[in-house]
């Protein structure tokens, strides 16, 4: 009887502990997954691209150092622009496969807009 209760006692703590490193495991993962950005907020460094899509900019929110130069494509059937809400920069009307690009020099918060689209609005953010 001894000899029964050893083994269901030792196979209980193996179970426990397997079922702690599960838990362990999958915490890991959902802190790592939790820490990336989300669809519409990416993180840049050298340079960005910005997708012109199904009438929306992609991603919606994009945050990179000064000195970053970004680059919207328009992927659209439709003519976009990109134009900033405050004048900063603004380009000419894009035809699907053309690109505009702009260097960002200063810290700041840069909305725009498509001028053709005003319902078409993003952010750049400057650090």
């Amino acid at each position: 009887m001894d000899t029964r209760k050893r083994y269901f006692d030792n196979t209980w703590r193996s179970s426990v502990v397997a079922a702690a490193g599960v838990v362990l495991l999958l915490g890991v993962a959902a802190i790592s997954w939790a820490a990336q950005p989300g669809p519409k907020e990416q993180q840049a460094s050298a340079g960005s691209q910005v997708t012109i899509d199904n009438f929306a900019f992609g991603p919606g929110t994009l945050t990179v150092p000064v000195g970053t130069t970004v680059t919207w494509t328009n992927e659209d059937d439709m003519v976009h622009t990109v134009t900033s809400t405050t004048k900063v920069f603004s380009s000419s009307e894009l035809n699907t496969g053309q690109s505009f690009s702009y260097t960002f020099t200063t810290p700041g918060t840069y909305p725009y807009f498509c001028a053709l689209h005003p319902r078409m609005t993003a952010t750049v953010i400057v650090k």
